[in-house]
């Protein structure tokens, strides 16, 4: 399994989600996700409450500097019982308490995941009460477009026809169509290159900035001459 990358609106702002799956086996995945964030959503299903890898997950995001956290108590139409319920909330907050994140204050949304699927208006609600706690609580980022243009490549693929298209997050700066960009890190020797296309969730665009999720179309490059992990 690996990230998934969604994008998707609110009235305030547009998100790109990375999903990081849960099991413990996917955590280094959650490494690559979590250290371009500038916020989390922790899923806690109400039935189990905390899970030996949530508990990862929230060391994991405190040690990548995740900075902010919002949880959804998911498949809370299977809990009767509010005891319960509060008692789950209770040790989701002492968790993220315990890896500093202020567990007290944070919101907690009770959601159905699948009953918001299939359309229950009670639960469909729920998920933009969540988004409209995440346009809350999870403050306006600073974006760093002054500096020079950096971005880590996270994953490299080939698209017939057109070349090598590198994927990640930039870091600062904004690069440009046409522009020429040095691939570092890992190797002994740099690459030049020109960027011949910049796309960000299959939108054409002309310039990618700090911030955004962008695949990067570079010309005369193979696959093999560039790897996750140089920028």
């Amino acid at each position: 399994i690996s990230i998934a990358h969604v994008e998707y609106q609110t009235e305030k702002r547009h998100y790109a989600h990375v999903d990081c799956p849960g099991h413990a086996d996917y955590v280094k995945n959650m490494i690559t996700g979590a250290a371009q964030m500038d916020g989390a959503i922790l899923v806690v299903a109400a039935t189990d409450g905390p899970m030996p890898q949530t508990r990862e997950h929230v060391l994991l995001a405190r040690q990548v500097g995740v900075p902010y956290i919002v949880v959804a108590l998911n498949k809370a139409d299977m809990v009767d019982d509010e005891e319960i319920m509060e008692l789950v909330e209770m040790e989701v907050r002492e968790l993220l308490s315990d890896q500093d994140y202020p567990g007290d204050d944070l919101p907690i949304v009770r959601v159905s995941a699948l009953k918001a699927l299939e359309g229950d208006e009670q639960w469909a609600n729920a998920i933009v009460e969540l988004m409209d706690a995440v346009d809350e609580a999870i403050p306006e980022p600073e974006r760093d477009i002054e500096k020079p243009f950096l971005m880590p490549v996270e994953d490299v693929f080939t698209i017939t026809g057109r070349g090598t298209v590198v994927t990640g997050r930039v870091e600062r700066g904004i690069v440009k169509v046409n522009e020429t960009v040095d691939i570092v890190g890992i190797r002994p020797n740099k690459t030049s290159t020109t960027v011949t296309g910049v796309e960000m969730f299959r939108k054409i665009l002309d310039e990618g900035r700090a911030g955004e999720n962008v695949g990067l179309l570079l010309r005369g490059i193979k696959r093999e001459d560039v790897e996750r992990g140089q920028v």
